[in-house]
């Protein structure tokens, strides 16, 4: 007995010890799980993230493999481009100075015919010889040319000296000289005329102002300069008598006429190079997942271009920065959606398992996301008719929506359809339109089989969803503008299938479910919750007080999880098998027990309260050995809490008080159960059932008040000794669960009619009061003896029949 309790006080603090270290692990768990999964996936949609793609092809070359578009990007179209550019080089105007002063030739003959008139007036002051006189001419010559700046013409400046310089050929000349220059002279009309049509650009030399001049026969040649300044010339001294005046009027105005507008070769260039750098360069955009080249074709320049690119880019935006800011998109979803829909139901409850099933499901999903879209582009390649667009309405995605309504719940699949809808049309490119399509597809889907007792449940609900996906398809090609019959057509097949599909491929998937994580779903609780199992045969042949103990338990719990909103196949089944660990000592448990034979009575206090906390641990290893499921195991561990066996701690101290220091100090704790505490509706339903149906035994006279009053006094009881802390049963959950446990006790301790004592002999086969003529008196009940009566009424009550 000491051994006993001293184990007890060395495991006790080491189980809460691993149960606070538990707590601790799943809470860094958690955040594990998140970062696996963000992270995980992030590299799945990035896959070439750990190496740096380097184009290796010249062009010629053979391509070794498949090159696919893994972004969209930009490519220069080289060709086009230049194109482009020398269209708007061949298109640019040249670029003619245009002198309209003519070199300031005004000023130039005016200082000139200055100068002339000086010398002409001082020689003709002084007498001089006439060598003398020919020398200042000659010199006055040379001076007046290069004021004029044309070449020296003897001819011209003997006139001139003969007409002294005459303010009339001098006026003569600037008129018509500036009237040429004034429209303009060219020197290469030929030149000029090959941009006819297109026009020039008039860059003044003084004002640096442009002008576009499109009318290019306005300007003179030097022939035609001359001729017309001439002809100016005689108009203007017709009236005069001399005709060598005019003459040399003439002579001077031709000489001085030189070309006033000439081709500016250096900014005619610029005007070209900021044409061609005008022209932007004309992109074409590659697709992500477009196939830029095929295996075994050669590399063209194009191909080469595109690759270059796709590098280049790579190169600036490395992958590795957009997957880490994927996978910060991906856990931020993930972690709100756990935060903001799940936090107040805290579905996981410290369940790793649950955990991993999810996150197993998730990434399943993603993989069969990711596979299909392969295999879809592969098959639109070979069947022109099928476009991905089309045959992403196949993609089951509402498969990981059911799988997890079936085993978490409906709550965590609504979650669960949020988080594979949003990663699903990230991966596919689809848009909101695709992120609609699959979120209401698994809604419905996880909609279908909340309550799936049935596998059939499974195919009626992929039936749903798929006419569901026939209408959301058809509505998004109209969205899409396809509105084509043909198209039409291939969507609704398309929508149908992928539903179809979604409740056939669940029906397999949840046997191979419920063996890698240990899930108990619906359908498995109906096979548990038949009487031929053979753990409850073995019960019902070992314990048949505890088979019927547990039987009432059973049918006292199903009446009460559906007020409550708990399940009431599973608070019903684990009922069933709450109490086989009790198979092992049978007789060591009341109900077992005939009249007389108590086991307890040469035993301990201290031993009895071990035995019979021992049948927890017991049946927890008989469910194990039977796979019912961690959900039933949960339940048997809890079905006791740390309640306390008051009968034999009553005892205890009793017997400490009597014999004094010969028995050790008495811990309350010894003779409680080990829990832990109920942590959901349906076991703490089981617990109080337990205990309810256990106390009502003792009710000698079980009437509808008694049973009432006991109801409330066991479960005002187990509320206030803490059992249900760490469950979900509310006040108004236990006023409920009150009035279903009276209502089905008082149906089974109803009253029955005590029958008459017997006829005698004369009077057999006539009609009793109570209107039954077919119980009839044995011969040696005549008398009614009342000690016999209360006889059987003791045994009928050992049997629990009232």
């Amino acid at each position: 007995m000491k051994i006993m309790q001293r184990e007890r006080q060395i495991t006790d603090p080491l189980k809460k010890f691993a149960a606070h270290l538990t707590r601790d692990v799943f809470r860094y768990q958690s955040w594990i799980y998140l970062v696996i999964l963000s992270v995980g996936i992030s590299f799945l949609i990035f896959p070439t993230i750990l190496r740096t793609p380097k184009v290796s092809y010249s062009s010629g070359d053979v391509a070794s493999k498949d090159i696919k578009a893994t972004h969209d990007f930009l490519v220069e179209d080289k060709e086009l481009t230049n194109q482009r550019r020398d269209e708007a080089v061949k298109a640019s105007l040249y670029v003619y100075d245009f002198d309209a002063t003519g070199a300031y030739l005004t000023q130039r003959i005016q200082g000139s015919f200055s100068l002339g008139k000086k010398e002409l007036e001082r020689l003709s002051s002084v007498n001089l010889e006439p060598s003398l006189r020919s020398e200042a001419l000659a010199q006055l010559r040379e001076k007046f040319f290069d004021i004029l700046g044309i070449t020296d013409d003897p001819a011209l400046f003997e006139q001139l000296v003969e007409h002294g310089f005459s303010l009339k050929i001098e006026q003569s000349a600037l008129s018509a000289t500036s009237r040429i220059f004034e429209r303009g002279v060219v020197a290469g009309s030929t030149v000029l005329m090959t941009q006819k049509g297109k026009g020039i650009i008039l860059r003044d030399v003084d004002t640096q102002q442009e002008l576009k001049v499109y009318e290019l026969d306005r300007f003179y040649d030097p022939e035609e300069a001359r001729q017309h300044a001439g002809q100016i010339i005689r108009r203007l001294l017709a009236n005069e008598d001399e005709q060598g005046i005019a003459s040399a009027a003439t002579l001077l105005a031709t000489q001085v006429l030189r070309p006033n507008i000439t081709f500016n070769i250096r900014e005619t260039e610029l005007k070209k190079e900021e044409a061609r750098k005008s022209v932007t360069p004309i992109y074409f955009k590659v697709k992500k997942g477009e196939m830029i080249v095929r295996e075994g074709e050669k590399i063209t320049p194009a191909h080469l271009a595109i690759l270059e690119t796709k590098a280049a880019f790579q190169e600036r935006y490395p992958q590795r920065f957009m997957a880490f800011g994927m996978a910060v998109i991906i856990g931020i979803l993930l972690s709100l959606s756990y935060r903001v829909l799940l936090r107040s139901s805290n579905p996981f409850r410290g369940d790793s398992r649950s955990m991993l099933f999810n996150a197993s499901t998730l990434l399943l999903m993603f993989f069969v996301v990711i596979l299909y879209k392969i295999v879809a582009e592969e098959v639109a390649r070979g069947f022109p008719f099928f476009t991905v667009q089309i045959l992403l309405f196949a993609l089951p995605v509402p498969l990981g929506a059911i799988l997890v309504s079936v085993f978490q719940g409906l709550e965590v699949a609504v979650a669960f359809s949020l988080i594979i809808s949003a990663i699903a049309s990230i991966v596919l490119d689809g848009g909101m339109e695709l992120f609609i399509y699959f979120f209401i597809g698994s809604l419905l889907a996880a909609y279908g089989v909340r309550y799936c007792r049935e596998r059939m449940v499974l195919i009626k609900t992929g039936i749903k969803v798929g006419a569901l996906n026939m209408v959301m398809a058809v509505s998004i090609q109209i969205l899409w503008g396809n509105p084509y019959v043909t198209t039409g057509v291939i969507s609704l097949v398309a929508g149908f299938v992928g539903g179809s599909l979604v409740g056939i491929i669940a029906t397999g998937f949840l046997p191979l479910i419920e063996m890698l994580f240990g899930f108990t779903t619906d359908i498995k609780l109906l096979e548990l919750s038949s009487l031929d199992q053979p753990i409850l045969k073995d019960l019902m042949v070992k314990a048949p007080g505890t088979y019927h103990h547990s039987v009432v338990v059973s049918n006292m719990v199903e009446a009460s999880a559906q007020g409550i909103g708990a399940n009431p196949l599973l608070a019903k089944v684990s009922s069933y098998y709450h109490d086989i660990g009790k198979i092992k000592k049978p007789l060591y448990f009341v109900e077992n027990q005939q009249k007389g034979d108590n086991r307890h009575e040469k035993l301990a206090p201290s031993l009895s309260s071990l035995i019979l906390i021992a049948h927890v641990k017991d049946g927890v290893e008989l469910a194990r050995q039977h796979k019912l499921g961690k959900e039933i195991i949960d339940i048997i561990k809890q079905h006791h809490g740390t309640s306390i066996i008051s009968y034999f701690y009553q005892k205890a101290k009793e017997q400490t008080k009597t014999r004094g220091s010969k028995f050790p100090h008495i811990k309350e704790e010894d003779f409680r159960y080990p829990g832990p505490k109920p942590q959901t509706k349906e076991a703490g339903l089981v617990l109080v059932a337990d205990q309810v149906e256990a106390a009502s035994r003792t009710l000698v006279d079980p009437t509808p008040a008694r049973i009432k009053g006991m109801v409330q006094k066991i479960i005002n009881n187990v509320f206030s000794d803490g059992q249900l802390n760490e469950c979900e049963l509310t006040l108004k959950d236990l006023n409920r669960i009150a009035e279903s446990f009276t209502k089905t006790l008082s149906g089974i301790f109803h009253s029955r009619i005590e029958y008459p004592e017997p006829v005698a002999k004369g009077n057999q086969g006539k009609k009793r009061e109570d209107g039954d003529s077919n119980h009839l008196a044995a011969p040696d009940e005549k008398n009614g003896s009342g000690e016999n009566k209360e006889a059987d009424r003791e045994s009928l009550k050992r049997l629990g029949v009232s």
